[in-house]
């Protein structure tokens, strides 16, 4: 049967049946207002979304686009975006998200790009196809009324403000900033203009859009630093507020940047919460606080998933704290990135070309993937049967090359 289903890159007339596909898969009403049809077309790039189809229906969806994630030490790769990965609930088990994977990641390759990144709704789907996680995030939640914090917090101590602006204030200078933090976050990814258009309300994929609320820290001498963007409820209980602050994003490009934001989150009156998204897992929050024990971690996940694509150019782009070599086996069920490579890497540079040698290591792709940030523990992953030691001490030595001393954190969700 599955012989009976064609997998193609979809038309742009098609757009509207593929979208009622994608939300019925996410367990979404099917149908689209034409507001946010319109909005989805702004999505479109041809030969990007693909979809199977069941004589003239869509039963699945697949969606890539153009992105950079920063590597360790600064450098941004060409990434393969995956997102809006559904298969409908009558046609599952039948190797459709397997051949629209296929198919993506070979025109990747074919286009260069370095790495493939999602994020995965769930976790026993991608490894098969070479993906890894390579970030994590965690959210916390701070009780505003236990941070210690002076409830007369009026602004920052350095000398800096928190002014509120409106959504064409963050168009003019959203996109810089983080421009400016993710050129030094390994982890993160870039964000084009329709990021920001969606995410400030100009373009709506959805009916629950909601205005937030966004604050802009500003140096001592006037230079942008930090945004946030939140949300807050509006619950009493007994004639006390009891609000909750939910924070969408917050940026900043210093320590007193996102000190000063969360001080204004945490002293905003009748707000005895304060939700703080996801963040780095060695974010500085609780420690932002007198009171560090004020923030409670409520979720803590993988997020970031990595697929190589190119062994030689992802271990060229990213820097090493110290010297040394490797030489890797890295197997690629899928024949995309597969070899025996070398690593040769210093604090000056680092050079990665085929070999013969007897290999140190042997490890899947995917875990490859995971260690790339840095965030990952081969002496772990050496320890749960994911890597093979050729040569005894090569998993720690990995350990003392691939490590990072701060951890690689992704800011978005796509």
């Amino acid at each position: 049967m599955t012989d009976a289903v064609e997998v193609r890159p979809i038309t742009e007339p098609e757009l509207e049946d593929w979208h009622r596909a994608l939300r019925t898969g996410f367990l979404q009403p099917p149908a689209l207002t034409a507001d946010q049809l319109d909005a989805r077309r702004r999505q479109f790039v041809p030969g990007r979304l693909l979809g199977a189809f069941d004589g003239s229906r869509c039963v699945a969806t697949f969606r890539s686009f153009a992105q950079e994630v920063t590597t360790v030490g600064g450098a941004a790769v060409p990434a393969d975006a995956v997102s809006n990965v559904t298969v409908t609930a009558t046609h599952r088990r039948r190797g459709l998200l397997t051949r629209m994977m296929s198919q993506d990641l070979a025109a990747a390759k074919e286009r260069g790009d370095v790495v493939a990144t999602l994020m995965a709704a769930e976790y026993r789907i991608y490894g098969r196809y070479g993906f890894g996680p390579a970030t994590t995030m965690t959210e916390w939640t701070v009780d505003a009324t236990r941070t210690g914090l002076d409830p007369r917090w009026a602004r920052p101590e350095d000398g800096g403000r928190i002014d509120l602006v409106d959504a064409d204030d963050i168009l003019k200078i959203g996109p810089e900033l983080h421009e400016r933090i993710r050129r030094a976050q390994p982890g993160a990814v870039s964000r084009d203009w329709l990021w920001w258009r969606s995410n400030t309300g100009k373009i709506r994929f959805g009916t629950d859009w909601t205005e937030p609320f966004y604050a802009v820290y500003r140096s001592a001498d006037g230079e942008v630093e930090g945004i946030a963007s939140y949300e807050a409820d509006n619950h009493w209980q007994d004639k006390q507020p009891c609000n909750t602050a939910d924070v969408n994003w917050l940026l900043g490009a210093t320590p007193a940047a996102e000190r000063a934001l969360w001080h204004y989150l945490c002293s905003i009156d009748w707000i005895t919460k304060v939700k703080s998204g996801f963040r780095s897992p060695d974010d500085l929050l609780p420690h932002y606080l007198p009171d560090p024990r004020a923030a409670r971690i409520t979720t803590q996940a993988d997020w970031l998933w990595v697929r190589i694509l190119d062994v030689v150019r992802a271990l060229e782009a990213r820097t090493y704290d110290v010297q040394g070599a490797l030489v890797l086996e890295v197997v690629d069920r899928q024949g995309l990135a597969g070899g025996r490579f070398r690593l040769d890497a210093s604090p000056e540079g680092a050079s990665c070309t085929p070999t013969a040698e007897a290999p140190d290591l042997t490890l899947d792709i995917a875990e490859l993937a995971s260690v790339w940030l840095g965030d990952r523990s081969v002496v772990r992953l050496h320890a749960l049967g994911r890597v093979q030691e050729a040569r005894v001490g090569a998993a720690r030595k990995a350990d003392a090359l691939l490590r990072t001393s701060g951890r690689p954190w992704c800011p978005d969700i796509f």
